[in-house]
């Protein structure tokens, strides 16, 4: 035996919630900024050597471009992330013109044009970035609903009414939903919002990205999961709002951590690489991930695919009573990839007694999911969701299980269209770590390969991020995600989000347009 594998063993198991280590969480928004001193921007305005000091820049503009901090006539350079462009020039605070001296100057920044890639564009991290600083919905010269797919989501759109019922008030619009519609004797689980974060485990990403999402969970009053890696002691204080995950490999699986958890949920498939079960490379293998794991370290760990004591619903059926009676009051989950038959996938997963059906379609996944499985296997979710809903409609049991969507969830405006295809709610991660400072890199698979410091072990990295941060900016994303939601609702003249499941008349599409 060696030294890890005796670590493991002579690790007690947990036998009481410890002290929350942090302070009370609230949603209550407040500014995050950026951790860099120079943020990427979508314009750069230059300051030149002509510039008096005068600070009329300063006066004029509402949006924190330009600030002299000391009160002594410095002006530090200008915070060009937060600038809206050439959109200004028709306002009364364009900098440009208002400079007395001509000292400023703006143009397009070269740099935005390199961010992301088809499906998270530019603007879409950029306005991602604006709602998790300030917790308010992007500015208009962002593009924040779709990306340049040229498919999925980015062809749907809503066909607003011209004028929303004037009965209908904002503040009452409502967006709970329910996740357990069962005539059983489990809890009756609401939760604020129709989203929960998705799995990500520990040694995937850091500890402070994985506490601030457990935290922003908790004052929102919704879920986030904790993957395959087990469940990190430092996210007991907060288990009423975190999703413990069984997946094949049973990495990290107890009883005592079933037993804390309000959902458990059977990872049978992921829409990312359907078919090659969860990886972790060897260099993001610590001691610490080991111990969770209990895995040597430095080894790449592999789940296998499939279950290999599930290959029916009966088996199936067998895994969820397994839950069922190490823990009385858990709801139970199952998700799975989006094969051609997810429908009959679906209708089993109901019938051996889930309360969630969490189907995963192809576009999700982080940078370390291959391209070739993530590009070619699954179903894309916008088909998967409408087929699953229709079946259950027609089998007599759709309002008595959860349809939750999750792979390629990027906004508000896709979560929107997803439900109105027939989803109750939507699972999100990438999401979250882009309102972190994600740029989509594609380096998530390495220990050090995060430029940003979130999703590694390293500890030097890890220096990069504070948990408080991590947390302020989940909560403002959330509102503004929030926002955007009710919007999108009160434009339809709905009055809940449980209103727009299904409405497929609602949507367009714009490969059926003239």
């Amino acid at each position: 035996m060696n030294a890890a594998q005796a670590a493991v063993l002579s690790t007690p198991t947990e036998k009481k919630r410890p002290t929350p280590d942090y302070s009370e969480v609230s949603r209550a928004v407040r500014p995050a900024p950026s951790r860099y001193r120079n943020e990427i921007g979508k314009f750069s305005i230059h300051r030149a050597s002509t510039c008096i000091r005068c600070r009329r820049c300063v006066e004029i503009c509402p949006y924190g471009v330009h600030s002299s901090p000391d009160g002594d006539g410095l002006i530090v350079r200008p915070q060009d992330y937060r600038c809206i462009g050439f959109d200004c020039s028709n306002t009364e605070h364009y900098c440009i013109e208002a400079c007395p001296q001509g000292a400023l100057s703006l143009l397009r920044n070269p740099a935005f044009d390199t961010l992301g890639d088809c499906r998270w564009t530019g603007d879409l991290l950029a306005a991602t970035w604006a709602m998790a600083e300030t917790g308010r919905i992007p500015p208009s010269h962002l593009e924040s609903e779709i990306g340049n797919s040229g498919g999925g989501f980015d062809r749907l759109y809503f066909r607003y009414p011209d004028h929303p019922p004037a009965d209908i008030r904002r503040e009452d619009i409502s967006t709970e939903i329910l996740l357990n519609k069962r005539k059983d004797t489990r809890p009756k689980i609401k939760i604020d919002v129709p989203w929960y974060g998705g799995g990500m485990s520990f040694g995937s990403t850091n500890i402070r990205a994985l506490l601030g999402r457990s935290r922003s969970a908790t004052a929102w009053n919704t879920f986030t999961s904790t993957g395959e890696g087990g469940y990190h002691e430092r996210l007991i204080p907060y288990s009423d709002h975190i999703i413990t995950q069984v997946a094949t490999g049973l990495f990290g699986v107890r009883e005592d951590t079933i037993q804390r958890a309000p959902i458990v949920e059977l990872k049978y498939a992921q829409g990312a690489k359907p078919g090659l079960g969860g990886h972790l490379l060897g260099d993001k293998n610590t001691p610490e991930v080991a111990r969770m794991r209990e895995a040597v370290v430095g080894t790449s760990l592999f789940s296998p695919f499939p279950f290999h004591s599930v290959y029916s619903i009966e088996d199936h059926k067998k895994h969820l009573d397994w839950i069922s009676h190490v823990n009385p009051r858990a709801l139970l989950s199952a998700k799975v990839s989006t094969p051609a038959d997810i429908d009959m996938v679906a209708v089993g997963v109901y019938c051996a007694g889930a309360h969630i059906v969490h189907i995963d379609g192809s576009y999700g996944g982080t940078g370390a999911a291959p391209n070739i499985a993530k590009k070619n296997i699954a179903m894309p979710i916008e088909y998967a969701i409408n087929q699953v809903h229709r079946f259950l409609l027609g089998e007599g049991v759709r309002d008595e299980i959860n349809v939750i969507a999750s792979g390629g969830i990027r906004t508000p405006a896709d979560m929107a269209k997803a439900i109105a295809l027939g989803a109750d709610g939507v699972v999100i991660g990438t999401a979250e770590l882009v309102a972190l400072g994600c740029v989509r890199c594609g380096c998530c698979e390495s220990g050090r390969g995060c430029a940003r410091g979130i999703c590694t072990t390293d500890t030097e990295l890890l220096e990069m991020v504070t948990i408080d941060w991590c947390t302020q900016r989940l909560v403002n994303m959330y509102n503004a995600w929030r926002e955007m939601l009710i919007d999108i609702l009160y434009r339809l003249g709905l009055d809940s989000v449980t209103a727009l499941r299904g409405r497929t008349d609602l949507l367009g599409h714009l490969d059926y347009e003239e």
